[in-house]
């Protein structure tokens, strides 16, 4: 019989940079700097969703278990 799983790792804490992040208006309500001419509140939400992308995959490399 196999081991019930446990979802419980310290490294699920990690996935709530990827939504905190972007709630904290400060960082985007400026349209000064610009990136190749695009205002700073779209390319900054280019850059939440890399966050997200790379949060998520260090999550998961880091709690898959190994065989």
């Amino acid at each position: 019989m196999a081991a019930p799983r446990s979802d419980r790792s310290p490294w699920n804490w990690l996935l709530l940079i990827p939504i905190a992040i972007p709630l904290i208006p400060a960082l985007y309500n400026a349209v000064e700097p610009r990136l190749f001419g695009i205002p700073l509140f779209y390319w900054l939400q280019l850059a939440f969703i890399l966050l997200g992308v790379a949060t998520t995959t260090v999550v998961y490399r880091m709690t898959r278990s190994r065989r």
